[in-house]
C-alpha cells in the first residue's frame, strides 16, 4: 500500500446531499445553491432520470447491433447535469466520449447524438448551435482544445469560458498537463472538469497517480476543488463558484467529481474481470438518482403526479431516441475516405479509386 507523501493529504470532499437524502444547508458552498428550491430539484431529478433512460437505451441498441459503441454513463449522470446546470449558457464544451449525452440537455436531437455511434458520420450536431463540441476520442486532448478556445475567446473580449470534461485517466496524458500549463501561464478562461470515475478502463486511480486528480491543479497554480460527484447539489455548487472565478477574469478553475462508473468502460468492456462485485455494491449505494429520490420524497416535492409527468417526459425520449436510430442510414464503404484531409488528397483519391475499383471486381464475380 502505497503511503500519502508529505504534504499531500487527503483533499476535502464537499457534499452538500448526503447519501440518506438529507441536504447540508451550512458552508460557503451550500449558500451557493440556497435559491435551488422544489421546482428546481424537480427539474434536475428529470435531467438525472433522462440521462440514465438514454444511457440505458443507447447501451441496448449497442447490445442488438444497432450502434456500434457505447461509452455508458450510469452512475455519473450528477456529474454532468449539476456541473452543466450550473454553467452560462454561452459557455462552450469540450467533452469526451462519455459526456456526449451534455449535447441532448443542451438542444441536439436524438438524431443528431446517434450518428457517430452508429457509424453513419463523424459528428451529429452543429457544436455553435448548442456552445458544444463533437466528443473527443482521443483521450485528453479537449484540454488542448479548450484553452486554445478560451485563450482566443479572451483576445476577442467575448464573456465566454471553455469547459473541459474529461476522466481520471486523462490526468496521466501528457496533453492534459500542457493544457493546464498553458491556461495558467495567460490566465485562460477554462474550466477543467474531471470525472474521477476511479478506472481509466481497467487501472484504478491509484495505480495512476500518487495524488488525487485535485491535487494537479495545485502544481500549476491553478485553484481547485474536490466534489462529491454523486451529489448533484454539490456539483451545482461548485460550478458556479467555477463560473463566478473564470468570468471574473481570475483565470482557470479546476474540478474533480469523485463518482463511479457503474457500467463497462464501453461495450466492448467486461468490468466483472478487473473490480469486485462488493464494490459495485458500495458505490450503488451512492447512487445519484436514489439519493435525490429521497430528498424530494422526504421533503414532499415529488408525488404521484410529478412522478407521471417526469416518466411520461422520459418515454417520450427514449420512443423518439430508438426510432432516430433506426432511422439512421448505413455509411457506404467509399465514406472511408471522406473528411480525411480538409481538401483534396492525391494520394487518398488514388486509393479511393483502387478500393471502388476493387469492389466493382467482387460485383462481377459474385454469383
Amino acid at each position: 500500500m502505497r503511503s500519502t507523501p508529505p504534504g499531500q493529504e487527503r483533499a476535502e470532499t464537499i457534499e452538500i446531499l448526503r447519501p440518506d437524502g438529507v441536504r447540508l444547508d451550512s458552508g460557503e458552498h451550500a449558500r451557493l445553491i440556497a435559491d435551488v428550491d422544489g421546482p428546481a430539484l424537480l427539474g434536475l431529478y428529470r435531467d438525472l432520470l433522462l440521462l440514465r433512460r438514454v444511457d440505458n437505451e443507447c447501451m441496448a441498441l449497442a447490445r442488438q447491433g444497432e450502434l456500434c459503441l457505447w461509452a455508458p454513463i450510469a452512475g455519473q449522470e450528477s456529474t454532468l447535469v449539476g456541473s452543466l446546470r450550473g454553467l452560462p449558457a454561452q459557455d462552450y464544451l469540450f467533452i469526451s466520449y462519455r459526456e456526449a449525452t451534455l449535447a441532448y440537455l443542451r438542444g441536439a436531437t436524438p438524431a443528431q447524438l446517434l450518428p457517430m455511434w452508429r457509424g453513419s458520420a463523424l459528428g451529429g450536431w452543429a457544436p455553435d448551435e448548442i456552445n458544444t463540441t463533437n466528443p473527443s476520442i482521443i483521450v485528453g486532448a479537449q484540454g488542448l482544445h479548450a484553452t486554445g478556445y478560451a485563450m482566443a475567446a479572451s483576445l476577442q473580449g467575448a464573456d465566454v469560458a471553455a469547459v473541459a470534461y474529461f476522466g481520471d485517466g486523462a490526468t496521466s496524458q501528457g496533453d492534459l498537463s500542457e493544457a493546464l500549463n498553458i491556461a495558467a501561464v495567460h490566465i485562460a478562461p477554462v474550466i477543467f472538469i474531471c470525472q474521477n470515475n476511479q478506472y481509466a478502463i481497467s487501472v484504478p486511480v491509484d495505480q495512476q497517480s500518487a495524488v488525487p486528480p485535485v491535487q494537479r491543479a495545485s502544481g500549476f497554480g491553478i485553484p481547485a476543488v474536490q466534489a462529491d460527484g454523486n451529489d448533484v447539489l454539490a456539483m451545482l455548487a461548485v460550478s458556479r463558484q467555477a463560473a463566478a472565478h473564470v468570468h471574473g477574469g481570475h483565470g482557470p478553475f479546476f474540478i474533480e467529481a469523485v463518482t463511479y462508473r457503474m457500467g463497462p468502460h464501453t461495450t466492448n468492456d467486461d468490468p466483472s474481470r478487473y473490480r469486485s462485485s462488493a464494490e459495485t455494491a458500495h458505490w450503488a449505494e451512492r447512487d445519484p438518482i436514489d439519493r435525490l429520490r429521497r430528498h424530494l420524497q422526504a421533503q414532499g416535492h415529488l408525488d404521484d403526479a410529478a412522478t407521471s409527468r417526469i416518466e411520461d417526459e422520459i418515454d417520450t425520449a427514449a420512443a423518439q431516441l430508438r426510432s432516430a436510430c433506426l432511422s439512421l442510414p448505413d455509411p457506404t464503404a467509399a465514406s472511408l475516405f471522406e473528411h480525411v484531409y480538409a481538401g483534396p488528397h492525391a494520394l487518398l483519391q488514388e486509393e479511393r479509386a483502387d478500393y471502388l475499383a476493387f469492389q466493382q471486381r467482387l460485383e462481377g464475380v459474385r454469383p
